[in-house]
């Protein structure tokens, strides 16, 4: 049984959560997929600047928004299963909750850009306004979890610190 973040203090995990994190090749999938998501997010973001600057490149500007939207979506998907795999549920755990409150802002811009994309429902400068929109809330849930990667980083050196000071002196 897993314990509750009350019960664990100010820790992101206990000691069988950290285990099952490091164990999980689902965790090298994140740390892959997070930097090329974000690599994707930023030749986009400068496509449709373009865009609204110029009216120039909407086929690129296009493209480039269904990339990062399936980059998005392979990245909720994984991050569910990891976090199932650390955590035992899909999302919503409790140390992450408000970062997968978030995530389905994010998603849920994401696929309405999709939505307006395939059945005309907003005009070009339109759909690129809501990819904006999208892109604004990603760039807030990324900072959630990059937050949460740091305060994760940090624990585990504090951890390793105060292990390696409990070590009898040889």
């Amino acid at each position: 049984m897993a314990l509750s973040r009350g019960s664990r203090g100010k820790s992101l995990y206990n000691v069988e959560e950290r285990g099952r994190r490091d164990a999980s090749p689902w965790t090298v999938v994140q740390g892959i997929l997070a930097p090329v998501q974000f690599a994707i997010f930023l030749v986009s973001l400068g496509l449709v600047i373009r865009y609204l600057l110029t009216g120039l490149g909407y086929e690129a500007a296009t493209i480039s928004i269904v990339a990062k939207t399936l980059a998005l979506y392979a990245i909720m998907i994984t991050g569910s299963i990891w976090e199932h795999e650390v955590f035992g549920q899909y999302l919503f755990a409790p140390v992450f909750f408000w970062e997968d409150v978030f995530s389905m802002l994010v998603l849920a811009l994401h696929t309405a850009y999709l939505t307006a994309l395939f059945t005309g429902w907003l005009s070009p400068t339109e759909q690129m306004l809501l990819a904006l929109a999208a892109y604004a809330t990603y760039v807030i849930n990324a900072t959630q979890f990059l937050l949460k990667l740091r305060a994760a980083r940090l624990e585990g050196t504090l951890s390793t610190s105060i292990s390696a000071l409990a070590e009898p002196a040889q």
